[in-house]
């Protein structure tokens, strides 16, 4: 358990870096009309896109041990506090100025993740039926099928709600895949291939909705829905529970941890400090 604790912070800590990298990348690319299939192969001559890929592919892998040995309820509200590490890191890196709501805002998801963590337990898991990686697939296929009509017509809010629900997926695929993990077992399971789906979908969604609006309005949506859905999944399906007696702890450290996210989530695009006026920027 307490390894998987390191690997959900690790990743968090990951995530956090990977999404300023990328959301600089991304704000420098054209706009993308629709879901513009073609967007990710202009990002990919940037190198701070790439470096962020490269920081994302750490953060799946230490989620994966994580997603392996701890409820998805915690794994989740712990990886929702990469916000708080973007809003560190932009301000200690690139002088954006927290302000005084950021500042409680950080505080609010230490103490949520402080309540989850102690309400923790090891991972003891029901063993989902054998359609159920069918069922992952089919969700992502589903997803990626509404996120041609929401390119065209949503907004930003819209596009981050299918991003969440994208992440969300991955999660719940990384926690049904076969132990022990052989190739031939992630191969030959469909959860592998809702995963791929729905992280590509995830991760171009995203993307257009940074462009498109307001970072805020992109990322709320995207936290509350990455979280809450794999948590719904993993508590009604496959056997998620906090320890005895903690089940108090469990619920209010994950509904602080992921308020404080969501009170954070104008830091999911971070800029640097505006110049002074007759400044060149």
């Amino acid at each position: 358990m307490g390894v998987g604790l390191v690997g959900a912070l690790g990743s968090a800590l990951c995530y956090g870096i990977a999404s300023v990298l990328q959301a600089l990348a991304v704000r420098r690319a054209p706009a993308a009309t629709g879901l513009d299939l073609r967007l990710p192969a202009r990002l990919a001559r940037s190198w701070l896109y790439l470096l962020g890929l490269a920081v994302d592919g750490l953060a799946f892998l230490l989620s994966l041990a994580a997603l392996r040995t701890l409820p998805l309820f915690v794994v989740q509200a712990v990886v929702a506090s990469f916000l708080a590490v973007t809003a560190v890191l932009g301000a200690v890196v690139l002088r954006m100025r927290l302000r005084r709501g950021d500042v409680v805002g950080i505080g609010v998801v230490i103490a949520g993740l402080v309540l989850v963590g102690l309400s923790a337990a090891e991972d003891k898991p029901v063993e989902p039926a054998a359609a159920f990686g069918w069922g992952v697939l089919a969700s992502a296929v589903l997803l990626g099928a509404l996120a041609f009509p929401v390119a065209r017509f949503g907004g930003a809010a819209a596009l981050g709600a299918v991003a969440g629900l994208g992440y969300g997926l991955v999660a719940v695929a990384t926690r049904v895949l076969p132990a022990p993990l052989t190739v031939r077992g992630v191969l030959t399971d469909p959860a592998t291939y809702g995963l791929l789906i729905g992280g590509a979908v995830a991760l171009l969604t995203y993307s257009i909705a940074m462009q498109r609006g307001s970072v805020t309005l992109a990322t709320a949506p995207l936290v509350v829905l990455e979280t809450v859905a794999p948590a719904a999944v993993g508590l009604l399906l496959l056997g998620d529970r906090p320890r005895p007696g903690w089940g108090w702890a469990a619920a209010a450290g994950f509904v602080i941890a992921v308020g404080g996210a969501v009170s954070l989530s104008r830091h999911g695009e971070i800029q640097p400090a505006a110049e002074p006026q007759g400044v060149p920027a």
